[in-house]
């Protein structure tokens, strides 16, 4: 089947190449325009029904009328000249709002026409909610409906801003904007520079590694070409996916998927490169489409086993309870299947037309290198293999100490240390008033006996929430339309996104709710803080089932590919230590070094999934070819010598390239965003250049051929002559 596709994609070279330049360019297109109707970012949605908070959530959809994609952010108005507040200011400040809540606000024309674009106009929900203690201020509370990451949602906020900021200025106010939606867009505008900067620098990184690997433009920039039109097809493929299945992405994915593919993907067309530079050098004769087709049959196998590896490990978050892991693992598993079959197709194709224009002006593929430090290592590990071993599991040992006391940090996420508008109205809001107004804690009370609701029924209640420890203020209770239903807002002293607040939603709060519940009545805890309470719940769940089952899967893929007990073992144990080490590395910078709460509890997650599944593909890579080595007649450690020398530059290359992409994600400003950066780079560094080139190597030298246990290769009869036919594959018991 591999080499079936790879033949027919060099014999048709031009053929495959329209048609994936003409879907790709649709399907990024497609995938472009409609990636925010596929993605929501309501953290709790993706939460299971059985979680209080979920139930909360629904709750306030059907007895309050909000919206899944209501956007609320709070508007704080005060006098121009910083005096208090008269009942003649807060009497003009609530006719404004009121006026703000009948205009309906244009979105404004994008700069670039976009297919499937979306109309965000609307007018707001606009109300009062409170004035400070201090009289400084007086605080609203407002409501757009939308995708909070789609930029026509975010121009439609800007110009409610302006609206809102001109009326209360020629009222003799100013304004100040914070929560939600304002603080999404803040932060958007203070990283565009920089995400603009970030970008250029990596793409300056791969091409300056590609130009100092190949010394060629082709070799240089049509990779990235190449990866962009897969990648585009890819995403494209998976938000059609999630459209015409209803099921909704974070909208990190999209992201998530972005910097996957441009690693793999380059990776996979470094394999194939580095193959057909070495396959040129052996066979001067061979006309460059035949090498083309030898090589990616050859290659395609390997490249084939490494994205299945991916594709199984990520397909096991299938079987998560949390909504964000079960969509995020199935969509990069498809992914990945769009970038393998490009991989087979697509990338044969060009090595077919281009051939040894590929590496034009280098003479490089003509001749032979010197040995070089790739041929050093190799010699270093096959001469010293208890060395190389005792050394990779001392420094991964030194790394994974980090684990020493390390915690889960729960928190949202936001911006660390970004000083935008958002964040210093939120620091005056906190300065008179409890930092929860913003984001309360939400207590729902709903007539489980179909007897109306009154305030008097749920006084005590109300009082009891009043009192608790942490609570700053407590706002009137709210009825709904029907009178079954109530909500109680409460206002920490806490962060709402901080774990202070977590504590107080998911202990004292909803123990004080099941204590005084009144009869006839069930009760639900709800808001930011409770949400990410029973988040911390679902992943931890999580995480005991989806570790084994993935590494299971993942064992069992390698027991098929590579038909062997203990090579299986070997890989597993290899990318077992780098996962350990890489995430004692993150916890080491982050919580011991930075003083951060702990490390972002995504992390182990998605670091387990890509460092063994990402790991694994350098170390198929390189175990294929030792195996090949093998089949060739000498000694085992010979085998390993050549097998690390050929296989060491490639890996090197695509494992800095992968790196490069993942390291991007470390200035994020998102804390959790920047330790995902940084933790994956480093664990594909660490399985680049100590896991697949020395300990798994290393490993080889000492147990020589008896490394394919059951089934191993037996040396052909004679060595063949260069530019002759690689010997048929024995296996024998």
């Amino acid at each position: 089947m591999i080499r079936a596709l790879t033949g027919f994609s060099t014999r048709n070279p031009w053929k495959v190449i329209a048609v994936w330049a003409v879907l790709g360019i649709a399907l990024t297109i497609a995938g472009q325009a409609l990636v925010f109707r596929a993605t929501q970012s309501n953290t709790g949605e993706f939460l299971p029904p059985s979680y209080d908070s979920a139930a909360a959530l629904k709750v306030a959809e059907k007895r309050f009328g909000v919206k899944p994609d209501a956007n609320t952010l709070t508007v704080l108005v005060g006098r121009r000249d910083g005096g208090q507040l008269s009942e003649a200011d807060e009497r003009r400040i609530d006719e404004e709002a009121a006026r703000l809540g009948t205009h309906r606000v244009a979105m404004p024309e994008p700069e670039e026409e976009t297919p499937f674009a979306q109309d965000h106009s609307q007018t707001p929900k606009v109300a009062p909610a409170m004035t400070a203690p201090d009289r400084a201020f007086r605080l609203l509370s407002v409501e757009l409906k939308g995708n909070p990451q789609d930029p026509g949602l975010q121009d439609t906020y800007r110009a409610f801003r302006e609206q809102a900021r001109a009326g209360f200025a020629e009222a003799g106010f100013r304004t100040g904007y914070t929560g939600g939606l304002a603080s999404t867009v803040d932060d958007v505008e203070a990283q565009e520079t920089r995400a603009r900067v970030i970008a250029v620098a990596m793409l300056g990184v791969i091409v300056l590694l590609h130009v100092l690997v190949f010394r060629s433009v082709l070799a240089a920039l049509l990779p990235l070409l190449v990866v962009s039109v897969i990648g585009g097809a890819a995403t494209g493929t998976v938000v059609g996916a999630a459209m015409l299945t209803g099921v909704t992405l974070d909208p990190s994915t999209p992201q998530l998927i972005n910097v996957v593919l441009v690693g793999i993907g380059i990776d996979y067309f470094l394999f194939l490169l580095f193959r057909f530079r070495e396959q040129l050098r052996r066979r001067p004769e061979q006309p460059g489409r035949d090498a083309a087709a030898e090589v990616s049959g050859r290659v395609g196998t390997a490249v084939t086993s490494a994205a299945l590896t991916i594709v199984a490990a990520f397909a096991t978050l299938g079987v998560a309870s949390f909504g964000q892991f079960r969509m995020l693992g199935p969509a990069i598993a498809v992914s990945v299947l769009v970038m393998l079959l490009g991989s087979l197709t697509f990338m044969p194709a060009l090595l077919a037309v281009t051939g040894r224009r590929m590496f034009w002006p280098s003479r490089a593929h003509q001749r032979e290198p010197h040995g070089g430090s790739a041929a050093r290592l190799g010699t270093w590990v096959g001469e010293r293999p208890r060395t190389a071993i005792l050394a990779s599991v001392a420094l991964l040992g030194a790394l994974a100490a980090g684990l020493a006391g390390m915690r889960m940090d729960y928190g949202s996420g936001g911006a660390g240390g970004e000083r935008t508008a958002a964040a210093a109205t939120a620091a005056e809001i906190s300065r008179a008033m409890p930092a929860g107004v913003s984001d309360p804690i939400s207590v729902y009370v709903t007539a489980s006996d179909d007897a109306p609701l009154t305030t008097g029924r749920l006084d005590t209640l109300a009082g009891t929430l009043a009192r608790l420890e942490g609570v700053g203020q407590i706002a009137p209770t709210v009825l709904s339309q029907d009178r079954l239903a109530a909500r109680i807002d409460l206002f920490p002293h806490a962060d709402p996104h901080g774990q202070a607040a977590r504590d107080l939603a998911s202990g004292a709060v909803r123990d004080a709710v099941s204590a005084h519940r009144p009869d006839g009545t069930e009760v639900h805890v709800g808001g930011t803080a409770a949400v990410f309470a029973d988040v911390a719940t679902a992943v931890e769940k999580d995480l005991r089932l989806v570790f084994p089952v993935a590494a299971a899967l993942i064992a069992l893929i390698l027991f098929l590919l590579l038909r062997s007990l203990l090579a299986p073992l070997i890989l597993m144990l290899a990318v077992g230590l780098g996962f350990t080490a890489t995430l004692g590395a993150a916890a080491l910078v982050f919580q011991h070094g930075l003083g951060r709460p702990g490390v972002a509890f995504t992390l182990p997650l998605v670091l387990f999934l890509f460092v063994v599944a990402l790991g694994t593909d350098y170390n198929i890579l390189v175990t294929d070819r030792i195996r090949e080595e093998m089949e060739r007649p000498g000694p085992a450690r010979d085998a390993v010598t050549r097998a690390v020398r050929h296989t060491a530059p490639a890996v090197a290359t695509a494992g800095l390239v992968l790196a490069a992409s993942f390291g991007s994600l470390a200035v994020n400003p998102i804390e959790a965003t920047q330790q995902i950066g940084f933790a994956t780079a480093l664990g594909i560094l660490l399985s680049a250049f100590v896991l697949s080139v020395v300990l798994v190597p290393a490993c080889a030298v000492l147990l020589g051929r008896s490394v394919w246990w059951p089934v191993r290769p037996r040396p052909a009869a004679s060595r063949p002559s260069p530019g002759a036919e690689a010997p048929e594959r024995v296996l024998v018991p």
